[in-house]
C-alpha cells in the first residue's frame, strides 16, 4: 500500500489522467455498443419455466411483447357508440402502421369481441410488437403512446399498459443522483470547512462510479444483466465511494495538522486508513459475490455489476484520491486550521465535544443503553415476519402514470385477474390427450378462484396446447398464488389421470412464485455462506472470536430491521403514495438476496472502521475499557458524517421514480441509519464494555495456526504478542513493554 501511495503522489498528474482516460474509453465503448439489459426471471427446471419453454417451442414465443390500449367512456356514452367506435378504429389502424408493430386485436373485430366490458364503458385492444420488451426501441413505444393518446377527448379516456409502454415512463433525468451528490457535498463542507477537501470525495466517487456504470452497460452484452443493475451499482457506488474517500481524507487532514508534509500525510493516510478501505471493500464484494452460489443467471449479472462498482471505488480511493490530495496541498485544511497550524504549530488532538461525552456516557451505562438499542432493533424488525414476496406490477405504479390508469380500468371493467392471467401448457400425444385437454377447460372453470377460462389453443403441428385462465384476484394477490398451488396440486393431477398429459402452470404470478420459492429455499445457505466468510475475514483481521460473532449478530439485526421498514412502506403502504411510489404491494422476490448482500457488506464497513481503532488502542494498552472508549470517541464523528452522506445518497434515489430502486434506497438508508446511530455507536460499544477482555479472546492453538494479517501497518503486529505475554504471565521484560 505504501509503495502505491507514494507512486500516486509522486506521479499525481499521470494518476489523474489515467483514470480520466479509463473513464472516457469505457464510456465511449458503452455509448457505441448501447445497452442490452434483460429482466429474465425464469428459473430453468421450475414448472413455470417449463411452461414458458413449451410456449416458445410450440407457438414461437407467442410473438413479441404485448401491450394494451384501454379506453373508457363516462355517462350514457358507451365504447360502442358510433363516434367512439369510429375514432378508436382510425386510431388502431394508425397504430398498426407504426414501426415495430406486427398486430392489433381490436374489440370491434370478431376475434376481440370479449374485450368490451359488460357495462359497455371500457374496452381494450392488444398491440403486439415484433420483439420482446427488452428489444423494443423507446421511440417505437413513444410513438404508440402518442398515437393512442391522440384519440382522447372530454368524453373519452385513453390509457396504455404493458412492458414496452413502461419504457416511456422510465426516468430520463438523473435528478436523484444530483440531489444525493449535492447533499453529500454540503455535509462534507460542514465537516471539513474546506471546499477543496469536500469536493475530492465527490470527484473520486463520480469518476469510479461513472467508469463502473459504463462497464455495466458493456457487461450486459456478455451475460444477463437486469435493467436496474446500473442504478443499483450507482446507488451503492456513490454511497461507499464517497464514504471511503471521506475516511482517507479525514486521516490525511489529521496528518497535516500533526505536522506531516502533504506527500507524507497522503501516503500515510492510504497506508493506514486505506488498508481499512480495501478490507471493507473486500467484505462488500464477498457479500455481493455470494449471490453467485444461488446459480441464478438473473442475479449473477447484478452481483458482478455491483462488485465491479465497489472494486473501482476502492481502487480510486487508494490511487486517484492521494493524487488529488497532493494536487490541492494544504488546502485540504480550512483557512482557520492553516492559520492555527502556522501560528502555533502541531497540537495534540484529543477527543472532545459531544463524541467524547457520549463515549463516556456509554461506558457508564452499558447495560441500560444496550437494552434500549436491542429493543429498538427488534421492534423495527417485527414487520419482517409478515414479508410477502411476489410481483409488484403496474398496479403499484404511481396513480398519475398511464400504465397504472390502464391497469385500474382493466381491473374495474373486466376483473383484477385480467391483468395477469395464468397459462396452462401441455404437450399433446394422441387423441386421448387432446380430448383430455378439451375437457380441462370445463374442469378448471369450476375451480375456486377462477373467473374465466379461454378456449384451448393448439400449435400449428398440434403437439402443444395452451389454455388461458383468468383468476378472480389480482396477479400480486395471495389468493392468486393459492390458486396456482390448487391447480398444480389438486385440479390438474385429477385431469391428467389416464392420459400422458403433463400440464404446466405458467404466467406472471406462477413465474414469480416459482422464483420466490427457489430463492427462499436457497436463502439459508446463502446467508450462512456470507456470514461465515465475513466472520473469517474479521477473525483474521482482529484475531478474536468475539468480534466476528458480534458483527454477524449486528448484521442480522441491521438487515431484519431495514426489511421491517421496507415491509411497512411498500407492503403495508405506509406513505408509499405520498412518496410517489405507488400503492401497497408485495416485495420483489429477488430483493431479499440482493439486499442481504449489500447490507451485510455495508454493515461490515462501519464494523471495520470502528473496531479497527479500538483494536489499535487495545494493541497499545491492553485496556479494554480505554480501547472501547477511545475508539468510539475518535471514530463516531466520522462514522456519523459518513452515515449522513450515505443516507442522503440512498434516500435521493427514491426520486428516481422506479419502485425497485426506491426499495433499495429506503432499505439501504434505513440500514445505514440504524447501523451507524444505534448499532455501532450504542449497542456494539455497550456489549464490548460488558464483555471486557473477552472481546479479544482467541484460543492459543488457533492463534498459532492463523496467518498474521493486519488492517493497520505491519509494525503494529508485535503489539499483540506483548499483550498476550502480559495476559499469560510472560517474562517481566515482556510485561514492561506494555505501555
Amino acid at each position: 500500500m505504501a509503495a502505491i501511495a507514494r507512486w500516486c503522489v509522486k506521479h499525481r498528474l499521470a494518476s489523474v489522467l489515467l483514470w480520466l482516460l479509463a473513464l472516457g474509453a469505457v464510456a465511449g465503448a458503452a455509448g457505441v455498443a448501447g445497452s442490452a439489459y434483460s429482466n429474465d426471471y425464469e428459473v430453468p427446471g421450475t414448472e413455470s419455466g417449463r411452461a414458458t419453454a413449451l410456449l416458445d417451442a410450440g407457438f414461437d414465443g407467442r410473438g413479441g411483447d404485448s401491450n394494451t390500449i384501454v379506453w373508457h367512456t363516462a355517462g350514457r356514452t358507451t365504447v360502442q357508440a358510433a363516434g367512439v367506435e369510429q375514432s378508436m378504429t382510425r386510431t388502431l389502424e394508425a397504430v398498426e402502421d407504426l414501426p415495430g408493430v406486427v398486430g392489433v386485436v381490436s374489440p370491434y373485430d370478431r376475434e376481440g369481441a370479449a374485450q368490451i366490458s359488460k357495462d359497455g364503458h371500457t374496452a381494450y385492444a392488444t398491440v403486439t410488437f415484433d420483439a420482446q420488451s427488452d428489444d423494443v426501441l423507446q421511440p417505437q413505444a413513444e410513438a404508440l403512446v402518442k398515437t393512442a393518446k391522440s384519440a382522447e377527448s372530454d368524453q373519452l379516456q385513453v390509457e396504455l399498459g404493458g412492458s414496452a409502454v413502461a419504457l416511456t415512463e422510465a426516468p430520463t433525468s438523473h435528478l436523484s443522483e444530483l440531489v444525493g451528490v449535492v447533499v453529500a457535498a454540503v455535509v462534507l463542507f460542514v465537516a471539513f470547512g474546506s471546499l477543496a477537501a469536500s469536493l475530492l470525495p465527490i470527484a473520486t466517487a463520480l469518476v469510479s462510479v461513472g467508469t463502473a456504470y459504463a462497464g455495466t452497460v458493456l457487461l450486459g452484452h456478455v451475460m444477463t444483466v437486469a435493467d436496474f443493475a446500473p442504478m443499483l451499482g450507482m446507488l451503492v457506488g456513490l454511497g461507499v465511494g464517497i464514504d471511503y474517500a471521506l475516511f482517507i481524507v479525514t486521516r490525511h487532514r489529521k496528518g497535516l495538522r500533526s505536522g506531516l508534509s502533504v506527500a507524507e500525510s497522503a501516503a500515510n493516510a492510504v497506508t493506514t486508513t486505506g488498508r481499512a478501505v480495501v478490507f471493507a471493500g473486500a467484505t462488500v464484494c464477498i457479500a455481493l459475490l455470494g449471490m453467485l452460489i444461488l446459480r441464478l443467471s438473473f442475479l449473477n449479472g447484478v452481483a458482478i455489476a455491483a462488485s465491479l462498482t465497489v472494486v473501482l471505488t476502492v481502487a480510486a480511493s487508494v490511487t486517484l484520491l492521494p493524487a488529488l490530495l497532493s494536487l490541492i496541498g494544504m488546502r485540504a485544511l480550512s483557512r482557520r486550521e492553516r492559520r492555527q497550524l502556522a501560528e502555533h504549530g502541531p497540537q495534540p488532538e484529543l477527543p472532545t465535544g459531544f463524541a467524547a461525552r457520549w463515549s463516556a456516557f456509554v461506558e457508564r451505562h452499558p447495560k441500560l443503553l444496550g437494552a434500549v438499542a436491542a429493543v429498538v432493533m427488534v421492534v423495527l424488525a417485527l414487520p419482517t415476519l409478515g414479508l410477502h414476496l411476489g410481483t409488484s406490477d403496474q398496479g403499484n405504479n404511481p396513480a398519475s402514470s398511464t400504465t397504472r390508469s390502464a391497469y385500474d380500468l382493466v381491473a374495474d371493467g373486466f376483473g383484477p385477474g385480467t391483468n395477469g392471467p395464468l397459462t396452462l401448457v401441455a404437450e399433446v400425444h394422441g387423441a386421448d390427450d387432446r380430448a383430455a385437454m378439451d375437457a380441462l377447460a370445463g374442469t378448471v372453470r369450476g375451480a375456486d378462484g377462477v373467473a374465466a377460462v379461454g378456449p384451448v389453443a393448439y400449435s400449428a403441428d398440434g403437439d402443444t396446447a395452451a389454455l388461458t385462465v383468468v383468476p378472480q384476484s389480482s396477479p400480486q394477490s395471495q389468493d392468486t398464488s393459492d390458486l396456482v398451488d390448487r391447480l398444480r396440486e389438486d385440479v390438474l393431477p385429477q385431469a391428467e389421470q389416464g392420459t400422458t398429459l403433463e400440464v404446466y402452470v405458467g404466467g406472471i404470478t406462477a413465474g414469480y412464485d416459482d422464483f420466490a420459492e427457489v430463492i427462499v429455499d436457497k436463502l439459508p445457505l446463502f446467508v450462512g455462506v456470507v456470514i461465515a466468510l465475513g466472520c473469517v475475514l474479521l477473525l483474521l483481521a482482529f484475531r478474536s472470536v468475539g468480534i466476528p460473532l458480534k458483527a454477524a449478530l449486528m448484521n442480522v439485526l441491521a438487515v431484519a430491521s431495514s426489511f421491517g421498514v421496507v415491509v411497512a412502506v411498500f407492503q403495508w403502504g405506509w406513505g408509499s403514495e405520498l412518496l410517489g411510489l405507488g400503492s401497497a404491494g408485495p416485495i420483489e422476490p429477488f430483493l431479499p438476496v440482493i439486499m442481504v448482500s449489500v447490507l451485510f457488506g455495508l454493515s461490515m464497513d462501519y464494523q471495520v472502521f470502528l473496531v479497527s481503532r479500538m483494536y489499535e488502542e487495545w494493541l497499545e494498552t491492553g485496556d479494554n475499557r480505554r480501547a472501547v472508549r477511545v475508539g468510539l470517541a475518535e471514530t463516531s464523528r466520522v462514522i456519523n458524517s459518513a452515515a449522513v452522506i450515505m443516507i442522503s445518497v440512498f434516500l435521493a434515489f427514491v426520486l428516481s421514480g422506479d419502485r425497485v430502486i426506491a426499495m433499495f434506497g429506503i432499505a439501504l438508508a434505513a440500514a445505514v441509519a440504524l447501523d451507524a446511530f444505534v448499532l455501532r455507536t450504542l449497542l456494539v460499544p455497550a456489549l464490548m464494555h460488558m464483555l471486557g477482555g473477552a472481546n479479544w479472546w482467541l484460543p492459543r492453538s488457533l492463534d498459532r495456526w492463523l496467518p498474521r494479517i493486519s488492517i493497520e501497518p505491519a509494525e503494529t503486529l508485535t503489539a499483540h504478542d506483548r499483550i498476550e505475554a502480559q495476559r499469560t504471565g510472560g517474562s517481566k521484560e515482556s510485561q514492561q513493554l506494555v505501555p
